[in-house]
């Protein structure tokens, strides 16, 4: 099949980005999804008499919002009601989980990616903490690197602040977009936004008329734009990458609000 054999020689010769960030016990959280990832070892590899084979297997304890994420629609609510006017009642919030909005009804992504290197456009290696970026900034490093942002995109923002991901305190406090991002980002109508830190905002700025995490009112609630979090920009931003092939799988979960994925970023040639 021609179209076949197309289609994987492409891929084939495309450099791959991991974008996740590898997940242990202890790695930096939201404070709100406490303790994020924990792993036990339950059945171990030991001597079985009369047997040359062992098997070793454990449990997983994950918050949906730990690590490299991607937030369902269901994630946020203001004044109890979500994107598209879905209030939040038992009917819609269950037990079990959510009845509308869950992360199973995002589908596989395989979408233009770009990365908006904010720090490299204002000449420096990162932001610095507690930094806001503003939607000027954003046009600004669109223009500088040449990428325009079109309707449907998967948008991923790097601020620098995962060079920070081993050291908590100063991850937590790493730079964000600002509710004035949020609503530039918005009105290109992307599909996605992400960045390489713990919240897209800053996850400790209260804007004055948003309140906290004003980014996921506007993207989230407002125009039913996904957030991905913690992501691993470092690699994409030495290889100068700016657009790409982006896929992103989030686990096909019912009724719940986010789901771990392991995101790539697939660019023609070296």
């Amino acid at each position: 099949m021609p179209a076949l054999d197309d289609l994987l020689s492409q891929v084939t010769g495309a450099r791959i980005f991991d974008l996740e960030h590898e997940r242990y016990a202890g790695a930096p959280i939201f404070p709100a999804h406490w303790p994020g990832f924990v792993y036990t070892l339950h059945r171990r590899h030991e001597v079985i008499s009369g047997q040359a084979r062992t098997s070793a297997s454990g449990t997983i304890t994950t918050q949906e919002h730990s690590g490299t994420h991607i937030d369902a629609l269901c994630h946020q609510a203001v004044d109890m009601c979500m994107h598209g006017g879905v209030e939040v009642g038992p009917e819609v919030q269950t037990p079990q989980g959510f009845t509308s909005l869950g992360v199973e009804t995002i589908p596989p992504i395989f979408r233009r990616g770009v990365m908006l290197d904010v720090p490299r456009a204002q000449g420096r290696d990162r932001l610095p903490r507690g930094y806001l970026v503003t939607g000027a900034d954003l046009e600004a490093t669109a223009q500088a690197q040449g990428v325009e942002v079109r309707p449907g995109d998967c948008v991923l923002i790097r601020t620098g602040t995962a060079q920070d991901f081993a050291d908590e305190p100063a991850y937590l406090d790493g730079a964000g977009v600002g509710a004035d991002g949020a609503r530039w980002l918005a009105g290109h109508r992307p599909y996605l936004v992400g960045a390489d830190n713990v919240s897209l905002d800053q996850a400790q700025h209260v804007d004055p008329d948003l309140g906290l995490l004003p980014c996921h009112t506007v993207l989230t609630v407002e125009a039913g734009i996904y957030i991905l979090e913690n992501l691993q920009l470092e690699e994409l931003a030495a290889a100068a990458c700016q657009e790409f092939l982006f896929i992103c799988l989030p686990l096909k979960m019912r009724g719940v609000t986010g789901s771990p994925v392991r995101p790539v970023a697939l660019h023609a040639g070296t």
